[in-house]
């Protein structure tokens, strides 16, 4: 499973932009107390499963998996986070930006097909 750079940074953008995504919408759907949870709490939440539940050997990362899990379930979160992200540009009235956003993950994932198959094969430890 080779990578191909520019692949990888627009994977990168992609990551930090679904943080962001989740960020705007606890802050213009939310107001007090909750409105600075779901703006801090949400992109760290997402930031932190990210980075932990890994398959080892993904060379889209560090290689590192500090929580090993089987590829259908690594794909599984990042479609989740992914599509979470989308929602809620979609739900903070960004129709438009969760409409481009979602193209771009749906064209990164095509484009990433040695990686999906890999995951996909890839058992929990394997």
């Amino acid at each position: 499973m080779s990578q191909n750079p520019i692949n990888l940074a627009v994977r990168f953008i992609l990551e930090l932009a679904a943080l962001a995504a989740l960020a705007y919408w606890g802050w213009t759907q939310h107001t007090g107390v909750l409105r600075y949870l779901l703006t801090i709490g949400l992109p760290v939440l997402g930031a932190v499963l990210w980075g932990v539940f890994a398959v080892p050997g993904d060379r889209s990362r560090s290689g590192d998996a500090p929580v090993p899990v089987p590829g259908i379930l690594r794909l599984l979160l990042e479609l989740l986070l992914f599509g979470f992200a989308a929602w809620c540009l979609y739900d903070a009235g960004l129709v438009l930006l969760a409409n481009i956003f979602g193209i771009v993950v749906l064209v990164h994932y095509i484009i990433s097909y040695d990686r999906i198959i890999w995951l996909l094969r890839k058992g929990k430890g394997s």
